[in-house]
Formats: structure tokens, C-alpha cells, sequence
């Protein structure tokens, strides 16, 4: 199940579309306390706002010429609907996939299809005038949807955080929600910036793991957006230096790397204690100073797998379970139950 664009991910329980390879800077800080850089970003993101009917190229490079603003919208990947309903479009959207389960009002939606398999002629019934796709979806799909007259428009994934505000500055345009679009954006700086006020005085960056719960080792590398995270929550990616964005590690290299902590992505507290001990239990892994000493953190799978809003609560959540010292995070000794963290 993948084709050019497309890789199951380690949570393919949430079927998130690989991000592409990218050269982006990842050398600045997205919305900093000091504010210079929120207002550049904000400045640039909304500068085409009075001329919002401009033409738009989308992120396979398609030439879009908003119209009116529509009516009928399908979206084709979880965080797109995410992004939708954040925008105020809920009772715009007429179709969704399989997979958009948030918010809970999505689950209301007709269904037309997944990722790899949208139904053509259930998302033709709905007499969409706007199509959102994910370069997740087979370009040949999207291709045959154009094909039959729908207006259709595609995003990519990011590989840092600062693609969300783009992502939704995108779909913004489209939609002609600009200024809820810039309204989230803010929201979401601001989210950033009560987020990194703990780290200001940190001066050491634990070397962290990442895991996925029932998936062994697999875990994410330089291409992924959650190096681009760990890397922003002062710490270090142990497998950041492999130019892939999720792929299957080894026992021998984990012990080696010896990680401070590890974090498991999963999907309940359930699933992250049969992960913890999944590793106590290995052979080996006793040398681990992260599972020695049981520094392990739940973050939790749903909100991390998708590329959208709610990045920025994982990414708050990542600095309390890395830097416990900043704040009362709810780090794990290893001893304690899942709901002391509560």
C-alpha cells in the first residue's frame, strides 16, 4: 500500500501521508516570545489578503483560481478536516474520509473513501465545489477527479512546524476565511510561546527516543516532523542523523545510543504501559539509561499523527516530558500509574 507519494507511517493506525524531502531552514525558532519574528510570519503569510481572488499555485503545482466562496467541500485527509472545521467551515464540508475522526462532528460526515482508495462516484454524488486533497491521495486519483469537472486542490505535509500556519494560511485563501485563518494562526503562536517559557533557562538537551507503540523499534529521522519537535523542545533526536522519516531501528543501535528518555507515541495510557514494559523487558536494555533510571513519557498517538492544529499541544507536551524540571510534566519514574498524570 504506497506509491510515490505515499507511505504508510508507523502510526498507520492514523494512515499519516509521509513528509517529502526537504531543504527547509530549520536554524530559526517559530514564534518566539520577542514577537519580531510572529508579526514577519504573520506579515508574510496574509500579505496577498487584499488581493485574496489572486490565482494560487497548489502544492503539486497546480494553478488555483479561487471563485466564490464554496459550499460543498470534500476533504480527503484527517487534518485537512481538522483545519476545516478550526476555520469555522464545518457546515461546509459534505464529505470526509474513512480516517477523519476529529473533531467529534466529523465522524457525521458522509464517507467517501481513504487515502489510497476515495469513492469517485459517492465524492461526484455530493457535488463538491471544492476538493481538498494530501499529497498522501495517488496523484491519478486526484488527476481523475479533476478529470470529471471538480475543482480540486492539493497540499503537502511539512517537515517543520511552521508548515502548519502555512497549511492553514492555504486553505484559508481557498476557502475565503482569511481571517479566521490569521485568527488561528495567532492562536497558535501564542500556543507556542506559553510553550517555550519553561525552556528558557534550560541548558542541557536530553537525548531522547521516539517510539510507536506496537511497532518495535520504528521511529522517526531527519525527514520527519517530529525532529523538527524534539529539536525545537531542546533536546536531541538519538536518530536524527538518518536521513529517512520513519524507519526500523535496532536493539544493538538503541543500546548504543544509550537515550535519556524514551517516548512512546500510543494510543491510550493501556497501550503506552505495555510499551514500557515491552522495553524493561528486553534483553539488554537494562543498560539504557532511560529505562535504568524510567524516564519514559506517553504522548498520546491521535493528535501527534496529524498535521495540523493540535502539533502545537504535542509540542507542548513534548517539552514537559522532556524538561519535567520546567514543570510538574507528568514524566514517568516507570513506578507510577498512567492516571498520576492526571
Amino acid at each position: 500500500m504506497s506509491n510515490k507519494y505515499f507511505r504508510l507511517q508507523p502510526f498507520s493506525r492514523q494512515l499519516c501521508p509521509a513528509p517529502r524531502n526537504s531543504k527547509k531552514d530549520r536554524e530559526g525558532v517559530i514564534f518566539p516570545a520577542g514577537g519580531r519574528l510572529v508579526a514577519l510570519l504573520l506579515l508574510t503569510l496574509f500579505a496577498n489578503i487584499p488581493g485574496r481572488c489572486q490565482t494560487l499555485r497548489d502544492d503539486a503545482g497546480h494553478v488555483f483560481a479561487p471563485g466564490a466562496p464554496p459550499e460543498r467541500i470534500v476533504s480527503l485527509a484527517p487534518n485537512i478536516t481538522e483545519i476545516l472545521f478550526a476555520l469555522g467551515l464545518g457546515d461546509k464540508i459534505v464529505g470526509v474520509t474513512r480516517y477523519c475522526d476529529y473533531p467529534p462532528a466529523a465522524l457525521e460526515k458522509e464517507k467517501v473513501g481513504g487515502f489510497l482508495d476515495p469513492d469517485f462516484e459517492k465524492i461526484k454524488s455530493l457535488t463538491p465545489d471544492l476538493v481538498i486533497g494530501f499529497r498522501g491521495n495517488p496523484l491519478g486519483a486526484l488527476e481523475k477527479l479533476r478529470s470529471i469537472g471538480l475543482s480540486v486542490f492539493v497540499l503537502d505535509i511539512g517537515n517543520v512546524l511552521e508548515d502548519v500556519p502555512r497549511t492553514i494560511d492555504k486553505i484559508g485563501r481557498i476557502a475565503r476565511r482569511t481571517e479566521e485563518a490569521r485568527a488561528l494562526v495567532r492562536s497558535l503562536s501564542e500556543k507556542y510561546r506559553t510553550a517555550t517559557i519553561s525552556l528558557a533557562g534550560v541548558t542541557t538537551k536530553p537525548r531522547v527516543f521516539l517510539s510507536i507503540h506496537g511497532l518495535g523499534l520504528s521511529t522517526c529521522g531527519r525527514e520527519s516532523y517530529f525532529n523538527d519537535l524534539l529539536e525545537r523542545a531542546k533536546s536531541i533526536n538519538v536518530t536524527g542523523r538518518i536521513p529517512k522519516p520513519w524507519f526500523e531501528y535496532t536493539k544493538e543501535s538503541l543500546i548504543k545510543d544509550n537515550p535519556d528518555v524514551i517516548i512512546i507515541l500510543a494510543k491510550s495510557g493501556r497501550d503506552f504501559e505495555a510499551g514500557r514494559d515491552w522495553f524493561k523487558a528486553q534483553p539488554g536494555f537494562e543498560a539504557i539509561k532511560a529505562v535504568r533510571q524510567g524516564r519514559f513519557g506517553f504522548l498520546d498517538e491521535d493528535p501527534a499523527s496529524r498535521f495540523g492544529p493540535r502539533l502545537y499541544d504535542t509540542f507542548a507536551e513534548l517539552v514537559r516530558l522532556i524538561h519535567p524540571e520546567g514543570e510538574n510534566s507528568g514524566l514517568f519514574d516507570g513506578q507510577r500509574s498512567i492516571e498520576d498524570r492526571f
